[in-house]
């Protein structure tokens, strides 16, 4: 795998390429991040991620490949792609659209496992009544994206 990393509104991020997807994704600097990108997919990976965090881009195109989790974990993280850019899901309404209706508490395990978070969009889904809980790289960085998302969606329906 090759990591790459950028600076953004988040943070150092790394993301992961194996040369036909992306594979992984990290909050902060990985020793085997590289500043420049090492190939054409990582580069493709690195100019989304900034015109995502610049507000220019709402939907990914790199192709992503997740290298592992259960039959559920995937289930969710499908899931995950599905939330419109700017929108949020509950855990539980997750947990009903994945076809397990008392599984919330496994939903948010899943978030937590999610390994190309930004990409698979993990911080679309909150607590019931939209309370803002748990993200793997920790609460700053969800209300961030979050907000970033809801301004860009705003000036766009507003234009």
């Amino acid at each position: 795998m090759r990591w790459a990393v950028l600076d953004s509104p988040i943070g150092e991020f790394s993301v992961a390429t194996d040369g036909t997807s992306v594979r992984g994704a990290h909050f902060g600097r990985l020793e085997a991040a590289t500043d420049e990108p090492p190939d054409a997919l990582s580069r493709q990976a690195v100019d989304e991620l900034r015109a995502y965090f610049t507000g220019e881009l709402t939907a990914f195109t790199v192709p992503v490949a997740v290298p592992r989790g259960s039959d559920f974990e995937r289930a969710v993280w499908r899931e995950m792609t599905r939330i419109p850019y700017g929108e949020t899901l509950t855990y539980g309404e997750v947990a009903r659209l994945v076809g397990d209706p008392g599984a919330a508490r496994a939903v948010g395990v899943a978030c937590n496992r999610n390994p190309i978070p930004v990409i698979v969009p993990c911080h679309r889904i909150v607590g019931a009544g939209g309370k803002l809980v748990g993200f793997g790289g920790g609460l700053p960085r969800k209300v961030t994206l979050l907000e970033l998302e809801a301004g860009v969606s705003l000036r766009r329906a507003w234009s």
